[in-house]
């Protein structure tokens, strides 16, 4: 009997979709996927519409991505981060930022390869590089304030490392990765001669106290980085899917060998609307911290109803409560719980660690505040019932 490939058959469904299915059998108040439910700028949203009428862009944009587009990636890089990026050689556009991930590591990474990988992570990493036929070689951060331990990181890099993956600021911890980290994340790769797939859709959402650094601006890293950014983080247009890839025209020249396999080329509209959406003010980018900056300060609420505690995140969008105080059970368990019983949906993630180390999260639950106000007040008030 015919069936599927050997290469997916560990992979089973993505936690996000059994979450969101269990989520909408409940009624649930969604907490889980970091799916916004409300949109970004209006004027955004004009332009894509702008472009559906326009002649020409309901049809292929250019393999590599429209060129407005990535000359505004490579100007964005520059204003931010210092950095020299030729916008024709070093820069493609692909179908969103896990599409732009896949593609750096189907067209960076061969058979054999080490890949280091930082945990917790975002789900996709582990099974592109399984599909590349890389080796995951795991560094857990620890809890409450989810620090790696520079004895753990030095012992996984060998001769045998190809690639890091890091993302920062960090999915799901919350983290923002200090220079000195970062710096000693250089040392290892330079010393190693290891490449950095670095994801940082979240690079404008971080908070007071905190700045988000790329690593491809530290000395000696812009030749051996490959980083990935989102319109649907940046710009809150999930439903988009574009995302970007930039870096030495010798990396991306792998990735754009992958990509133009996989999708060959990303929505038209969409990329028009998101090269306009390069064109706003640096008051856009304060504007978006100052919104998450308010609904962080919400969901931390819900944390205090639920009785919960939680280490203030750093940047992007998510955080980590610790359910200890509430609930006798791993995080697993208490998602099932807070779906079926409090009525919110939550991710368990442990799904985002390694089975060695899933030990670290087992207390834990990430929560999304990428919500409206009304919906974080609606899921402050369903929390309140793990306090009685």
């Amino acid at each position: 009997m015919p069936t599927y490939a050997k290469r997916v058959a560990p992979f089973g469904t993505t936690i996000f979709t059994e979450i969101n299915q269990l989520a909408a059998r409940h009624n649930a108040v969604n907490l889980g996927q970091g799916r916004p439910d409300f949109d970004g700028p209006q004027e955004i949203i004009d332009a894509a519409a702008a472009a559906l009428k326009s002649a020409g862009a309901n049809q292929y944009a250019p393999s590599p991505g429209l060129p407005a587009l990535r000359e505004g990636v490579a100007r964005h890089a520059s204003l931010f981060y210092g950095l020299d990026i030729d916008w024709e050689t070093g820069v493609i556009v692909t179908a969103g930022a896990t599409q732009g991930v896949y593609s750096a590591i189907m067209g960076l990474i061969d058979p054999g390869d080490e890949v280091v990988i930082i945990e917790p992570y975002y789900d996709s990493y582990v099974p592109g590089v399984r599909m590349a036929g890389g080796v995951p070689v795991y560094v857990p951060m620890h809890p409450p304030n989810w620090t790696f331990d520079e004895a753990e990181l030095r012992a996984a890099f060998s001769d045998k490392t190809r690639a890091l993956i890091l993302n920062t600021p960090n999915n799901p911890s919350g983290r923002v990765y200090t220079r000195a980290e970062l710096q000693l994340f250089a040392d290892l790769c330079i010393q190693h001669d290891v490449i950095v797939i670095s994801d940082e859709v979240y690079e404008h959402l971080f908070f007071e106290g905190h700045q988000h650094i790329a690593i491809a601006s530290l000395p000696g890293m812009l030749e051996r980085t490959v980083t990935i950014g989102s319109a649907g983080k940046t710009f809150g247009m999930t439903g988009w899917k574009i995302g970007w890839v930039y870096g030495a025209p010798e990396l991306i020249t792998g990735v754009w060998r992958a990509h133009q396999f996989i999708t060959f080329a990303t929505n038209h509209p969409t990329q028009a609307a998101t090269a306009y959406a390069f064109t706003l003010g640096s008051s856009y980018y304060e504007e978006y911290q100052a919104l998450y900056t308010k609904k962080r300060d919400l969901v931390m609420q819900v944390i205090e109803a639920a009785g919960m505690s939680a280490i203030q995140p750093e940047g992007t969008y998510f955080l980590m409560g610790d359910f200890s105080q509430v609930f006798d059970g791993d995080d697993v368990a208490f998602c099932r719980h807070l779906i079926e019983e409090i009525g919110v949906a939550t991710i368990p993630p442990s799904a985002f660690f390694s089975e060695k180390h899933r030990h670290h999260a087992e207390n834990h639950v990430r929560f999304a505040f990428c919500k409206s106000d009304e919906t974080l007040e609606r899921a402050a008030e369903r929390m309140r019932k793990l306090r009685g």
